[in-house]
């Protein structure tokens, strides 16, 4: 998951997503919103996101629950991105797999995804600065239960249309 981690990974880096880690994004949304998930899992960050918004599409290389799509990363084209407000995912952290996340999805929609937050300080950010329209710290996850992460993490808002000509960042509250 992060830099420094020593531990035995899970297959595909499946890790649900806590609670404790979307209710500062929760805040940023406005009411009845519809969102696509593309990296769905078993659907943990939908359940959360659905307190307030819609989740109009749900899809996973390795869906681990009914009604989500089966999906390659190679071939991230589906169309029902469209009929979302926003594409929200707790995707993939390795580079190769998010960096083409970032560029696919922010050219479709308004996206947040939520990954380690010293991305944003360093230079292999910089092709994607134009796009980032927002940072929502969230900290340190307890992705296991009681064992907390060693990378703090945040949610990034990531938009092709973006207006704004720099990113707000927000802390944790």
């Amino acid at each position: 998951m992060g830099k420094r981690s020593d531990f035995k990974r899970k297959p595909r880096d499946f890790y649900p997503t806590p609670v404790e880690a979307v209710y500062p994004l929760l805040g940023r949304l406005p009411d009845d919103f519809l969102f696509a998930e593309p990296c769905a899992g078993d659907g943990t960050l939908i359940e959360h996101l659905e307190t307030k918004g819609v989740c109009m599409w749900a899809s996973d290389i390795a869906p681990q629950a009914e009604g989500i799509h089966q999906i390659s990363y190679d071939k991230l084209g589906f169309d029902e991105l469209v009929e979302s407000d926003y594409i929200i995912t707790n995707p993939p952290w390795s580079r190769n797999i998010l960096h083409p996340m970032i560029d696919f999805f922010s050219e479709k929609r308004p996206t947040w995804l939520l990954f380690d937050a010293d991305w944003v300080h360093t230079r292999q950010s910089a092709p994607y600065l134009d796009r980032l329209q927002t940072v929502v710290s969230v900290g340190r996850i307890k992705w296991f239960g009681t064992m907390s992460g060693k990378d703090n993490c945040a949610w990034h808002l990531f938009d092709k249309g973006a207006k704004k000509p720099y990113a707000e960042f927000y802390g944790r509250s």
